[in-house]
C-alpha cells in the first residue's frame, strides 16, 4: 500500500503501525496466544493490581519494544478510555428521589448519589477493561491483521469465515481511499459549507460509494478468477520461529500476575 492509503483524514491506520512495529518479527501465533491469555487473566483474576500491571506492562512493551511513540499510543488509547470512563460513571452513580449513599448531589428534581463500594466496583471494572484493551492493543499494534486472520485459520475456524474476513479487511482500505478522495473533491467545491449542503454532500457521497463498491467488487472478483481463483485464497507467509527466551519471558510474566493476585 502507498503512504496515501495508510492515511485518512490525517490519521495513520493501526495496520501501518503493525507493519512498522519492532515486534513485527515475533511469531503471530505466539502473540495471539499471549494476548488472549492476558485478556482471560484480567477477567478471571478480577484484581485491581493485576489490571494495572497488565495495562502498564503492555503499554511499555508497545512503546519500548514496538517503537510506537508514547504520544501516539496515548492518542490511540483515549477513545477506549473515554468509553470505559463513561461506563464506569454509569455503574458508580445512581439516581434517587431522596439523599442516599455515601455521597450525593442535589439536582432539585432528584439526587445523584454514589457510595465507596460502588466507586471501588466501578474502578475495578474500568481498570479490568483497560487492562484487556492494552493486551489487545499490544497485539493489533504489532501484528498485521492479515497475520491475525491467518492464525485464526490455523485455529480451525471455518474456511469461509476466514476468507470473508480477509476479503472484507482488504476491501475496507479500498473504500476508505475512495471515500477520502470523494470528500476531498467535495470540500474543494465547498460541498461542506453549511449544515444543509453538508447533509446533501454526505448523501451523494454515500450513494456513490455504494454504487462504486458493487462495481469494484465485480472488478476484483473478475481479477481473482483470471488468476486461477478456485474458491480458496492463498497467501505467502513469512516464517517466524518462536524463541526460547520469548516463551520463558511470557510464562514468567503470566506467573507473576497470578502470584500478584494471590499475594495481594
Amino acid at each position: 500500500m502507498s503512504g496515501h492509503s495508510h492515511k485518512h483524514q490525517g490519521a495513520q491506520s493501526i495496520d501501518y503501525y503493525a507493519y512498522t512495529s519492532g515486534m513485527r518479527k515475533v511469531n503471530a501465533s505466539f502473540k495471539v496466544l499471549f494476548s488472549v491469555t492476558l485478556l482471560i487473566l484480567c477477567i478471571v483474576l478480577d484484581h485491581i493490581w493485576v489490571s494495572v500491571t497488565v495495562m502498564a506492562g503492555m503499554g511499555l512493551l508497545t512503546v519500548c519494544a514496538g517503537g510506537l511513540s508514547l504520544r501516539r499510543y496515548l492518542s490511540l488509547m483515549k477513545f477506549p478510555v473515554a468509553f470505559i470512563l463513561m461506563g464506569s460513571i454509569a455503574i458508580a452513580a445512581g439516581i434517587a428521589a431522596r439523599p442516599y449513599g455515601d455521597f450525593n448531589l442535589n439536582l432539585h428534581f432528584f439526587y445523584l448519589y454514589t457510595s465507596g463500594a460502588d466507586l471501588l466496583r466501578a474502578a475495578r471494572l474500568g481498570l479490568k477493561a483497560l487492562g484487556a484493551v492494552s493486551a489487545m492493543y499490544m497485539l493489533t499494534l504489532s501484528t498485521p491483521a492479515s497475520e491475525i486472520i491467518s492464525v485464526l485459520g490455523r485455529a480451525h475456524l471455518p474456511k469461509l469465515l476466514v476468507e470473508l474476513m480477509n476479503m472484507i479487511y482488504r476491501f475496507i482500505f479500498i473504500l476508505m481511499d475512495v471515500q477520502s478522495r470523494m470528500s476531498t473533491a467535495a470540500r474543494a467545491r465547498l460541498g461542506y459549507e453549511g449544515f444543509k449542503r453538508s447533509c446533501y454532500t454526505f448523501g451523494h457521497i454515500a450513494g456513490n460509494l455504494l454504487i462504486l463498491s458493487f462495481r469494484k467488487a465485480g472488478i476484483y472478483y473478475d481479477a481473482l478468477e483470471s488468476r486461477g481463483y478456485d474458491g480458496e485464497l492463498k497467501f505467502l507467509e513469512e516464517e517466524k520461529k518462536i524463541k526460547a527466551w520469548q516463551v520463558f519471558a511470557a510464562a514468567g510474566y503470566l506467573l507473576a500476575l497470578t502470584a500478584l493476585a494471590v499475594i495481594l
